[in-house]
């Protein structure tokens, strides 16, 4: 078979075929991360700390934002402006509380086992304080300050969800440090 009868056998397959939506509900992560991995055998035991109880509601006027003790504004001036690259993405949108928690905490495990630093969680976005989406919204705000890794987190950039997501900033792992401090001292010689 030649290459043009190929293409042909292929269009004359595919012709009526027409394309998914792009899917909404998945996580994407730079490889080797393209598929939840379970590294550790017993991780599924582990019991997830995030509180789910009562909530402060955030009202949808004011944005997202924390900066842990000891960060520099400089540091959340920059991620508020979207200025860091994204690792990893998680999209909450319309999906149940408990659902979320676990998710963010999967997903808050998983990157920093894999040294990501920046991160994108898409909650969505409603039009009343008592929306489903705030409400998600609201949760995460509380969720996020309860990881030791969060240095910094606030509302995103309209081309990354506006309103609707919130970037996130991890501390470097020890590792990655490490890394550095080699990097460095190798420039220094």
């Amino acid at each position: 078979m030649t290459d043009f009868e190929d293409e042909e056998l292929f269009r004359t397959a595919m012709g009526d075929v027409t394309p998914l939506k792009e899917a909404t509900n998945i996580h994407w992560l730079k490889s080797p991360l393209a598929r939840p991995q379970r590294q550790h055998p017993d991780e599924e035991q582990l019991d997830n700390p995030l509180v789910s109880g009562f909530l402060t509601i955030v009202p949808l006027t004011t944005p997202l934002e924390y900066k842990a003790e000891g960060i520099q504004q400089g540091v959340l001036d920059k991620l508020r402006l979207g200025k860091y690259q994204q690792d990893a993405s998680l999209n909450l949108l319309r999906q149940p509380v408990e659902v979320c928690r676990q998710s963010l905490y999967t997903f808050m495990l998983q990157a920093q086992r894999h040294n990501m630093r920046n991160l994108l969680i898409v909650h969505g976005k409603g039009r009343e304080d008592e929306s489903h989406a705030n409400i998600v919204r609201s949760y995460l705000a509380r969720w996020l300050q309860q990881f030791e890794a969060v240095q910094a987190f606030c509302t995103a950039q309209p081309h990354h969800g506006g309103s609707g997501a919130c970037y996130v900033a991890l501390r470097k792992s020890e590792q990655a440090r490490l890394e550095n401090r080699e990097r460095h001292a190798k420039r220094s010689r």
